[in-house]
């Protein structure tokens, strides 16, 4: 993806959201929001959500560097600082003559720029030194995909061992039904795909059936009675048009169904119960790019002071 706007022409502490104080867990947790509200995928429809994307991941690279925040500080305060002697020296006009005042601007105009050559020339360092060690942010992020993918592979072979052992056995079954009426095509917004989505953090799912002739009804079929259990406990569904889960096949004696959580707690939706499953391929994808990234911004700099000596 190509570079937007000029790395100089970007506040990046304003394009997180934090403060020139701002700690490096601040600034992660500030990409990590907004990344997630501007990611491509979440914004098909939006032809700004990949370059807002790909500056969040410049920010994210610069200001978890210790070195390379360092040169973007000097960078940022010496363009404030040329832009409040600009206005010292426009407030001037009405007090000197034209000629002097040229002179002061041309004597302020090459300061400047000296300036603003050096400071870009110890960012444009640090961001090679960036390239050649490697990100160390980008690695952590990398290490701990690559955990949470051995984790999942290591769930599913328990629960392919737990099938296998309850082999013959039957299965867990959950009716569900909704509020949805006949000529709805949304089908009161519980589609297959949302159905699965909401069930599937709590365990595997082996079937789900939506009714054909009864609207708002469906049946699914769980892996394990504990995948059932802790969706009949604690899942509601929809804010906007709740779930009723009660129990059809395999529920354990002793352990009674709840269908929904008591009518005093606030009622929460499948997204803020529990976190939903990542697609961890396209985020080792999204580090991929941004390595690449750091590669244009790199050529970008270079281009940029090459332009200042012309």
């Amino acid at each position: 993806m190509a570079v937007g706007k000029d790395l100089l022409q970007l506040d990046l502490y304003r394009l997180l959201g934090v403060g020139e104080k701002a700690s490096e867990q601040e600034v992660k947790k500030a990409y990590r929001q907004k990344a997630l509200t501007c990611h491509p995928d979440k914004n098909p429809d939006n032809p700004r959500a990949a370059e807002i994307f790909h500056q969040l991941s410049q920010a994210l690279a610069v200001l978890t560097d210790a070195a390379a925040r360092a040169a973007y500080d000097r960078v940022r305060k010496a363009k404030k600082q040329a832009a409040e002697k600009t206005h010292r020296l426009d407030e001037k006009r009405k007090k000197v003559k034209l000629d002097l005042e040229a002179r002061e601007r041309e004597a302020q105009a090459h300061e400047s720029e000296e300036e603003e050559i050096r400071t870009t020339r110890s960012l444009e360092q640090e961001i090679i030194r960036l390239r050649e060690e490697g990100s160390r942010q980008l690695k952590e992020q990398q290490r701990l995909i690559q955990e949470q993918i051995q984790h999942e592979r290591e769930q599913h072979f328990q629960v392919k061992q737990e099938r296998n052992g309850t082999e013959g056995k039957i299965t867990p079954k959950l009716k569900l039904k909704w509020k949805c009426r006949k000529e709805d095509e949304a089908k009161g917004g519980y589609s297959e795909d949302v159905l699965l989505q909401i069930l599937q953090k709590y365990g595997d799912v082996l079937n789900l059936v939506i009714s054909s002739r009864k609207t708002g009804s469906a049946v699914v079929e769980f892996a394990t009675v504990k995948a059932a259990e802790m969706a009949v406990k604690n899942e509601v569904g929809l804010i906007n048009n709740p779930l009723k889960i009660s129990w059809l096949e395999g529920q354990p004696q002793n352990n009674p169904s709840t269908i929904l959580p008591d009518s005093s707690s606030e009622p929460r939706t499948s997204q803020e119960s529990v976190v939903s499953e990542r697609d961890y391929e396209s985020l080792v994808m999204m580090r991929m790019r941004q390595a690449a990234e750091r590669q244009q911004l790199i050529a970008q700099l270079k281009r940029e002071e090459e332009e200042s000596h012309t």
